[in-house]
Parts: C-alpha cells; structure tokens; sequence
C-alpha cells in the first residue's frame, strides 16, 4: 500500500485534522473557504508613493542584537557529500509554527541527507506577533548566514515566512546581494481573503498582516516585487484552503528577479495537496523545490520526476511518526494566539521605516 493511499486513508477516519483534506479536493480547481459565507471587504491597496524608496538604506534593528544572535541556529551535515559547494539555507516557517514544528521532520532531514547547511530563524511567539518585527530577525539571519559562508543564501520559506523574506529584501536593500533563492511554499504575496473572515474582530497580527489588501502586503509589493540577482520559485497548490484564492493569492509576476509560479497540480494534474502539505511533508512540492536549489535560475516543472506524483511523502519523513509531526505542525491551521501574543482589533501601524516620509526620529519605529 502507498503512503499516499495510509494518507488518505488516515485522513478518511478522521486520524487527521479533517481541515487538511477539505471536500471537494481531488481537483485543483476546489479551493478555498465557502463561497456562501459572506466576507467582509478587502482594504484599499495602498499607492506606491506611500512606501519607502527602494534604495533607502534599511532601518537599525529595534531588537537587541543578542536576541537576534539567540534566534538563529545553524547546521552542518556531518558527511559531506560529493560535488560542488551548495549555497546555505535558511529556513523560515509560517504562522503559528517555530521551524522546530515545521521543519524538524522533514525540510532539516532531507538537507542534511542532501549535503546541505541549513539554518534556522525564530521570532518570539511562533511568529503570531507583528511582521515588522519578525523582518528584523529575518534580515539579521540573512547577512549572518552570508558572512558566516561567505556565499549567498537561499531561502526556503512556508507561507508568512516567505512574505517576511520578501519584506526583508524590499526594506534593506543591500539585503540583495546576499540571497540567491527565495522558494516560497504556499505563500500569501498577495495576501490570502482567507483571513478577511478569520480577522472580522479580533485576531493575533500577523493576520491581519496577512489579509488582502493590509498594509503590510502593499509595503511588501510596492514599487517593485522583484530584485535582479535573486530567483524566486512560488510552489502552490489550487486546494490551499489558508492562502485563498489561489492562484492569484500566492502569484508573484515577473519582474527584475526570474520568478516562476509552479502549482503542484501543474506537474501532477489532479493532484491533492494542502496549505499545511506545501509547506511540510508533500513530495511534488519538495521535488520542485528541490530542483530550484540544484539549478541556476527558479524552478522548472519539466526536470520534475514524474515518480514524485505518487510518492506521497517527500524525502526525510519516517512514516511511523507522521501523524505525530503533522500535528505538531497543523497550528499553522488556526488563526489563534499562544500566551503572550494578544489579539488585536486592527492591523499594527507601519513602522516609520515602511513609509516614505521616514523615520524623522531616527529610530526604527
């Protein structure tokens, strides 16, 4: 029997999060919330002139730089593996999840079986808090892990951890020159409706970051979405049923950076894979980026081996302990605050080092 069919499987008698496998999701076209229920209306996207200019040197750090030294962690494997020298990783999960919960399984086994170094970034409260802060940590992580190897760094991020990238490298420039790849993994560059229901009141705010239309999403695509030097790989899938609606959600258009959008559906049609699969365990989607990282340029479905479709599992998950781990992970899931993180009734303001007006102070916010 195949792992996918005891996934499936699992998921029919309910051993899984029943969110995980929506109905109607054996066709990439079902996705998303119910088209019934009402949801309150996108904000206004904010003109570019609003935003920073794309060469203003990026803010100092507000967080001290022993918090941030605490927050990044890094790995080497301990056999090498033959061939050229491999760019480092650094590894960015979504919201609700510390990259122990979301990584720990799968991405940090397979690179290490794959020779690669990886490290790891995290903010305090599993990234529920404020976005802005958390690009703090993240830009950190970035010139860190490029001084350390003396090379660029790719990036392989999981929904907001991706947005957060892409915030770091739009609000400090000189950010660019240290990052190859960005492989986003079921990521909200658009911002997902989703969260336009869930953040109706109160919620923690990182989602209200998150929604389409925030303030936050149109910093993070003002002026340009791209960067020349860095290639960016986007891996969805049509049943993500947390970035909505897709593919429009998670889209990036071309630009300075090579950029290409690959839906797992487009290498395997009909293919089933979630919000919380994209990002943890499914083997199409680790196959494409995989490619991304042992190629010049993004990602090309067609070096895809088709064998990947019915895998189910990607490299590095242990079977046995795949309930377990998708568990720990599934809080990705829910729009609910652990202590210490507040639900707010609004989006946080901008930090002054968004806005073209400035930080007149001098300081970071």
């Amino acid at each position: 029997m195949s792992r996918r069919l005891l996934l499936v499987l699992a998921a029919l008698v309910g051993i899984l999060p029943s969110v995980l496998h929506p109905s109607g999701a054996g066709t990439p076209d079902a996705a998303g919330p119910d088209p019934t229920l009402a949801a309150p209306a996108a904000p206004p996207v904010q003109p570019d002139s609003v935003f920073a200019p794309l060469d203003r040197p990026g803010p100092a750090f507000s967080v001290p730089t022993p918090v941030l030294a605490a927050s990044l962690r890094c790995t080497i494997p301990p056999v090498p593996v033959p061939g050229p020298p491999r760019d480092p990783v650094l590894l960015l999960s979504s919201t609700g999840l510390d990259t122990e919960a979301a990584f720990d399984w799968n991405v940090q086994p397979a690179l290490t079986a794959a020779g690669i170094t990886y490290c790891t970034s995290n903010a305090p409260g599993a990234n529920h808090g404020d976005v802005q802060t958390r690009a703090e940590f993240v830009a950190y992580a970035l010139r860190e892990v490029r001084n350390r190897a003396r090379r660029p760094v790719a990036v392989i991020a999981h929904g907001q951890g991706a947005l957060t990238a892409r915030l770091a490298l739009r609000f400090w420039p000189d950010l660019r020159r240290s990052v190859s790849d960005v492989i986003a993994l079921a990521p909200p560059n658009q911002g997902t409706a989703a969260y336009l229901t869930a953040c109706a009141t109160e919620c923690p705010p990182a989602y209200w970051q998150q929604r389409t239309g925030s303030m936050l999403v149109s910093a993070v695509n003002s002026r340009q979405r791209t960067f020349a030097g860095v290639d960016y790989t986007v891996v969805t899938s049509g049943i993500d049923e947390v970035v909505t609606p897709q593919p429009e959600a998670s889209a990036l258009p071309s630009g300075p950076g090579r950029v290409r959008n690959v839906a797992v559906q487009e290498v395997c049609p009909g293919y089933v894979a979630d919000h919380l699969g994209i990002g943890g365990y499914d083997a199409v989607a680790w196959a494409v980026a995989a490619d991304a990282l042992a190629n010049p340029g993004p990602a090309d479905p067609a070096r895809v081996d088709r064998a990947a479709c019915d895998a189910g599992f990607m490299p590095g998950i242990v079977a046995e302990n795949f309930l377990d781990n998708s568990a720990r992970a599934a809080d990705v899931l829910e729009p609910t605050a652990p202590a210490g993180v507040p639900a707010v009734r609004a989006e946080p303001a901008p930090r002054c080092w968004l806005l073209a007006e400035g930080c007149l102070t001098g300081g970071a916010r």
